[in-house]
């Protein structure tokens, strides 16, 4: 495909998939929270702690990775209340993104390469 076309299709259809993908997943606290859920269910406060963040943006973090489907909050009644929070279905199809992203970080961006 020529230069021009390919131009011409994306103006088409507006931005590419990657910006889109990175404006739904690129903050830096969806980020570093989405790639803590790897592992599995989390509390509230083990994410806290886990990612350094403050409980308010932590908070509005979970809040819109929730809305857009990433992660799915679970409540434990019990006393203590607990919150719990894991990735959905959409929220682990990125754990082999992290992975290649973790490869490519190693190769390129190993101590003293420059």
């Amino acid at each position: 495909m020529s230069s021009q076309l390919r131009h011409e299709s994306e103006a088409e259809t507006g931005p590419c998939a990657v910006i889109e993908s990175l404006d739904q997943i690129g903050s830096r606290w969806r980020l570093v929270v989405l790639h803590e859920l790897q592992d599995g269910e989390r509390r509230f406060n083990e994410l806290k702690r886990a990612t350094d963040a403050s409980s308010r943006t932590l908070s509005r973090v979970l809040d819109d990775l929730q809305e857009m489907e990433f992660v799915e909050r679970r409540l434990e009644e019990d006393a203590p209340v607990a919150t719990y929070y894991r990735l959905t279905d959409k929220g682990r199809s990125l754990c082999p993104v992290f992975e290649e992203i973790e490869d490519w970080a190693d190769e390129w961006l190993a101590p003293g390469m420059e």
